[in-house]
């Protein structure tokens, strides 16, 4: 994504906006939700409840799952208005994951750490960073209070994408920010950002 100016950066999010009403993206619909679907969906609600009006926006929240080994998806974009889940995968930090094995072994606050939080946080602005456009994350919980020092973000990152687990059977670690895909990050950026919740926590939903 470095190397990307601001207004062509947005016109691809506002594509990757549009291509979420194209069939062939994969989600579980309202009729007929599998298991892992319904609980994530009651996640969110039950989070974005307990974070009540410090959000902005309370149609999306994302649900991470950090229960699960980061070859697979489990970064959740649970729609409210709608009854849909959309999943991605997601990076952890590297002092949450010491061996690189792909299974994060602990959550921890401190900074220097480069360990991921566990907790809730609100989604703020954009800004341009390390990894082009990032989106700062507040945290909202004892878990994660010190987000914004530690700048725990979400941003996009070569080591997330699909080449690096067909070649390494894992993803690469972050600093504990949320490190996506490119072409995914467009559609968490798209849907997540502008005040709205993250969830964090070990929840094994596979």
């Amino acid at each position: 994504m470095p190397g990307m100016d601001r207004r062509s950066f947005i016109a691809s999010a506002a594509k990757a906006v549009g291509a979420l009403t194209v069939p062939g993206r994969v989600f579980a619909q309202p009729s007929g939700l599998d298991a892992r679907s319904t609980q994530i969906l009651e996640i969110a609600r039950r989070e974005v409840a307990r974070a009540g009006d410090v959000l902005w926006r309370r149609d999306i929240a994302g649900i991470a799952d950090f229960g699960v080994h980061s070859a697979l998806p489990r970064f959740h974009l649970a729609n409210l208005e709608n009854g849909t889940v959309q999943s991605y995968r997601v990076a952890h930090g590297s002092g949450s994951d010491p061996e690189h094995d792909g299974w994060l072994k602990w959550f921890s606050n401190v900074p220097g750490s480069n360990a991921t939080s566990r907790g809730a946080y609100v989604s703020w602005e954009w800004y341009t960073g390390r990894y082009g456009t990032s989106v700062r994350l507040g945290g909202l919980d004892p878990d994660n209070s010190n987000a914004l020092e530690r700048l725990i973000v979400m941003h996009a990152a070569d080591y997330a994408r699909p080449e690096h687990v067909e070649r390494w059977g894992r993803l690469g670690r972050s600093n504990g920010c949320f490190a996506f895909a490119p072409d995914d990050f467009l559609f968490v950026l798209a849907n997540l950002s502008g005040g709205r919740l993250l969830f964090a926590d070990r929840l094994g939903l596979g």
